[in-house]
Parts: structure tokens; sequence; C-alpha cells
């Protein structure tokens, strides 16, 4: 079926980031996936190709586009490649809504251009060590001094995807002291500078999937954060934080779908290549009625996350929408490449093979953003269960 989500602009934009992915990345990407990360410059290359900049407002050096379709391009044809453009998406889909909603224009005219560039590479630090999906249950404090100039930040937080490179990393700390009947409140965003004296990177962590995305512990001793720096009022990042994850989990839901839709073309070509018993594996009719399901499945992934993106565009989807589809992208295309790996017998095993690759990268659309549980969690009580 055609897709209609995608105007002539959309599909322009595609071409021009396969042609770049083919020309810049594909002949590197062995070299990335040894190193566990990118090289700093190619995020510099990303910024002179316009990517940084696609929704940030013209007055800032942006392009002042608000669709978020453009992002969901970067990611199928991604996938669609068997590649990634490391942590970069991080910085785009998950930084920046908080810099356009949060930041004052004095903050706005200090970041925002070096943030198009690649000059200036964002995370964002929400997880700590034991405390999981549990944000309300943080322990990293911010504490403003006696003269109101700055925040003695101390902590640690952990799965920082980004952290190894990032300039600046918007932190979510404590600047009240834990109350019991509100577990929320009290929790403020700092943007750090990545070069403060007391902020530390610890392990780059050795992960399933996703080896070309940078990500790292991190620890805060003593490390003084201007006042200047803190992102939007103290005391109520946890509003914020809820605010931007329909946005978030959209935009997992896509990279399922897109993970999903390349591991059947992966597939496809290889059983139609590979020969047993003097046949292809494409010729027994297991194959292909593998591959017709796993094609329905696509077919259905896709309407699901096309009206989610058009919903988003529209400023429509609600947490619910959104953790519903991020729920059945990111459960069925585990499914999908299920068996799409199965169908390559040994090889599918083989890390060299891109399916093993998805393999490993699908795994934790379940579990970042959000476990399914908690979506489940979500979409129950939508339906006043």
């Amino acid at each position: 079926m055609r897709r209609t989500v995608f105007n002539e602009d959309h599909e322009a934009f595609r071409q021009t980031i396969r042609d770049f992915i083919a020309a810049e990345v594909v002949p590197v990407y062995d070299q990335w996936l040894e190193a566990g990360q990118v090289p700093r410059d190619f995020y510099k290359k990303l910024g002179e190709l316009g990517v940084f900049g696609i929704e940030v407002p013209e007055e800032y050096g942006g392009a002042g586009e608000t669709s978020f379709k453009f992002h969901a391009i970067i990611t199928e044809e991604c996938a669609r490649a068997g590649v990634s453009f490391g942590s970069s998406s991080v910085h785009t889909a998950l930084c920046l809504p908080y810099l356009l909603a949060y930041a004052t224009d004095e903050q706005k005219q200090r970041w925002l251009p070096p943030f198009i560039t690649g000059d200036m590479m964002m995370a964002i630090a929400m997880t700590e060590p034991g405390t999981g999906s549990d944000l309300a249950g943080m322990r990293t404090t911010a504490k403003l001094s006696d003269d109101g100039t700055y925040y003695l930040l101390n902590g640690a937080k952990t799965f920082i995807t980004g952290g190894v490179l990032a300039d600046r990393v918007i932190v979510c700390a404590r600047t009240a002291p834990l109350d019991p009947a509100d577990r929320r409140a009290g929790i403020t965003l700092l943007a750090v500078d990545t070069s403060s004296d007391g902020y530390t990177v610890g392990r780059k962590l050795d992960k399933l999937g996703l080896r070309t995305s940078d990500t790292a512990e991190l620890a805060f001793n003593d490390v003084k954060v201007p006042v200047g720096d803190r992102l939007g009022a103290e005391g109520e990042a946890f509003a914020y934080l809820g605010q931007n994850l329909p946005q978030e989990r959209l935009g997992i839901a896509v990279g399922a779908y897109a993970q999903a839709a390349a591991a059947v073309e992966f597939a496809k070509q290889y059983v139609q290549e590979r020969e047993v018993f003097g046949k292809s594996v494409a010729s027994f009719q297991n194959t292909k009625f593998v591959l017709a399901d796993c094609k329905s499945d696509v077919d259905a992934l896709e309407a699901v996350v096309d009206r989610a993106l058009e919903a988003h565009d529209a400023g429509e989807l609600s947490p619910a929408d959104a953790a519903s589809a991020k729920l059945f992208a990111s459960e069925r295309a585990a499914v999908v490449i299920d068996k799409c790996l199965q169908l390559h017998g040994g090889y599918g095993y083989m890390m060299e093979y891109p399916i093993a690759r998805l393999y490993g990268d699908n795994r934790v659309n379940r579990i970042y953003g959000g476990t399914s549980e908690v979506m489940r969690t979500i979409i129950a009580k939508s339906m006043g269960l």
C-alpha cells in the first residue's frame, strides 16, 4: 500500500540521507562497531548536512521545521542500511525539545548555534544505579549556594546514551529533599558542562546492541553548575520529563518498525541467494509462509507508526497513545526479527550479518523509554482499569 504520511519534501530529504549513508557511513561502519562509538567529527558532518538544525527555529540558525517526520526518515534509512548515527538521536529527539521548551532566550542564543553544528553534543541523564524506571527515587542532589549563584551537584547516573562524547548533559537532580508525600516534587534540570571540575565519565558500558552508541556511567563530585545553566523552573523537572515522553516513545516505536522492515528485506535477500539441498531457501514453502507473516506484521506496524506520526505532528498524541504504539511496535518487531534471523540459519548468529546486529539492537526497545510493563500500566490506566 502507498504510504501517505510523507510528502515530496520528506522524500527528497530521504534521498539525501540515503546518499549520505552510502558515502559516509557504510564504508567505515565496521570500524565504528569495533571502536564502540562513532568518531567525534562525524557529528560535525551531520551538522554540516543540516540534520541537527531541522527543528531549531530560524532565528537561531535552524530550518524551523516542527514535524517529527524528518527524524523518522533518518531512523528508517539507518535501519534500511543496517547502520547507526551513534547517539545523535539523543541529541536531537531527546535533548532539543527541552531546550526549545524551557531554555531562556539567552540560553538558546548561547547553546543552539553550536548544537546545530555538532560542536556541542548533548545527552540527558535521568537513570541512576538502583532506581531504573523509578525516576522519582533519584538521589543525585543539587544544592543551591548561599549566595544563590550556583548549584553544587553530587551523585551518579548510569545508562547515559551519548555520555562519553557529550559536551553538555541535561542532568536531573534533587534541589529539595525527598518528600514521601510527593516523591516527584523537588527535581530540577541542569544543563551541565562536561568540562566542569568534579564531573567524571566512568565506564563506557559494554552493551548487547547499539554498539556504535556510546553509553556511560557518570559521576558528580561537588560540580559547580551556574544558576544560569538551569533549565526551566526549579523543582518542576518531573512534569517537564512527562511532557516529552510521548515523543520519546514515538521515536522508539518508529525505530522498532524500521528494524522489522529492514529485517524482512535482509532475510528476503538472504534466502534468495542461499542454497540448501540444491535449491534456494526461498523456494521452500516454509520460507515463503514465514516471510509472508513477517510482511503482514510490518504492514500493521507501519500503519500504527504512521498514525502516531500524524497525531504527534497535529499535537494530538497522548501519553497512552504513545505507550500503545511503543508497546505494539517493540513487542511485534522482536517477533519479526527473530523469525528473520532464524531464516538465516547459523549465519544469522554471526555479527558480520546485519540481521544479528538488528537482533541485539532491537532488544532494548522493550526496556528504555519505559519498559513494556510500564507501557501496559499506562494503557490500562487510560482504560479506567
